[in-house]
């Protein structure tokens, strides 16, 4: 329910945002690649001024959340290996209990409880 709200709260005024900022920002602007001849068409692209707002968030939330994955890379290597750690100790406490009861039912002792 808290997700719900929260999700509304944030994501509503978002897109109204984002609507207004369509709408607002229509007028078509060329994007020029060459810095010294700039009405060269080749290594230009026109589009309405949002779309190129756009791109620009989508391109910073792609390089942010690169850069966060890549930042979190050793906390990631340092689960795994305690991940192979943990199960490789977990199979030697089964290996040795099984020693245990093995051993147990030879010597006809009662065997262990878990």
């Amino acid at each position: 329910m808290l997700k719900k709200v929260i999700n509304i709260v944030v994501l509503v005024p978002l897109g109204i945002i984002l609507v207004l900022l369509s709408v607002a920002n229509r007028q078509t602007v060329t994007f020029a690649l060459n810095p010294f001849n700039t009405a060269d068409r080749v290594l230009s692209v026109s589009a309405p001024f949002f779309v190129f707002l756009f791109l620009a968030v989508i391109l910073g939330l792609v390089l942010g959340a690169a850069a966060t994955w890549f930042a979190q890379g050793k906390y990631r290597r340092r689960a795994r290996n305690e991940a192979s750690e943990a199960l490789k100790w977990h199979r030697e406490a089964e290996k040795q209990r099984s020693q245990a009861e093995k051993l147990a039912a030879q010597a006809s002792l009662p065997s262990p409880q878990n």
